[in-house]
């Protein structure tokens, strides 16, 4: 893998999630190589290198993609939908990392291609140990295709 390479795509506009996020892959020292991106439409330019990152083409594409649902711009169900249908990006996990526990965008995440869906808990401690199981899973456990 190169040096450089993005392990996890952080799209999150909430700053105070991006914090515990932050600080839970921090405790496991998973932090090194993460973009936070705060709305769909930058999450987008930054994935297919256009707009403001127009000048990131030679960018590989991340491990993981952590996605929350209530994006500003563009939200977090139309970032996967255009995600899981265009060639470049199809392959790529995307972990819906939300608070929404409605029954239809768990429905909705899963038709879109989803890889997982899970709920973010209210309380830290939990909070902490579901993004450190989510970081210890996709870049340590999981197995990607091949490009």
């Amino acid at each position: 893998m190169n040096d450089n390479q993005v392990e996890i795509i952080l799209m999150e506009d909430d700053p105070n999630d991006v914090e515990l996020i932050m600080r839970a892959l921090r405790k496991c020292n998973l932090l090194n190589k993460i973009v936070i991106l705060k709305d769909g439409a930058e999450a987008l330019d930054y994935l297919y290198a256009q707009g403001i990152h127009m000048n990131n083409a030679s960018h590989a594409m991340p491990k993981v993609v952590l996605l929350d649902l209530k994006l500003p711009k563009v939200n977090g169900l139309e970032v996967l939908r255009k995600l899981k249908a265009d060639e470049r990006t199809k392959l790529l996990p995307v972990v819906v990392l939300t608070s929404s526990r409605e029954q239809q965008d768990i429905e909705n995440a899963y038709k879109m291609g989803a890889n997982s869906y899970v709920t973010k808990p209210v309380n830290f401690e939990e909070f902490a140990k579901a993004v450190t199981s989510l970081g210890m899973y996709w870049l340590m456990l999981n197995r990607p295709p091949k490009d």
